[in-house]
């Protein structure tokens, strides 16, 4: 029970801090105060800080931050947040979960953000995959030469250790993974 619990608070704050900060004081780099949002926790789960806590540091995926008692969520956003992620230069491959339909169409066109901010992209096939397994039974893993990307302007920030972000990135970079 507590891990459904967990999840469906985790859901909710990614909502709140990702897309709709619900009259929560965000500032332009996506941070509300921690204490503001245990507030707006509490109008919907009876949680305590501890609870919000756990959920911040035991998290697979490292979705949130916290500093000096200000939280913000680290990549999806739907709004504009400035969030100065570390660019990371020497990657040389980077690995991206779809389903065969949306492959089929990243290769006709791009790798379009969506709905978010930032493309996301996974260091290892691995993650990909798990990536990818949330959208369908039968992932396709596209392969991202980011070395040839990056020399002709494309840049790659490092959002967590399992999730990068990056702009559009053309077809001519992506294959499909062997």
């Amino acid at each position: 029970m507590e891990q459904d619990l967990k999840a469906k608070v985790s859901k909710y704050m990614s909502y709140l801090l990702r897309h709709n900060p619900e009259n929560l004081k965000m500032d332009r780099h996506g941070f509300v105060d921690l204490d503001e949002l245990l507030e707006k926790l509490n109008e919907r789960f009876q949680i305590d800080k501890e609870l919000t806590l756990e959920i911040v540091e035991k998290s697979d995926r490292k979705r949130f931050e916290i500093v000096e008692n200000k939280i913000r969520a680290l990549y999806g956003h739907t709004i504009p947040v400035k969030l100065e992620l570390e660019e990371d230069k020497v990657t040389k491959v980077f690995y991206h979960g779809t389903t065969p339909n949306a492959a089929s169409e990243i290769l006709r066109g791009s790798l379009k953000p969506m709905k978010r901010r930032w493309v996301h992209l996974s260091p290892t096939k691995e993650i990909a995959t798990e990536v990818g397994l949330r959208r369908t039974k039968n992932p396709v893993i596209l392969k991202i030469n980011a070395e040839a990307a990056r020399k002709n302007g494309l840049r790659f920030y490092k959002a967590t250790n399992k999730v990068y972000v990056c702009d559009a990135i053309l077809p001519n970079y992506i294959q499909i993974a062997r």
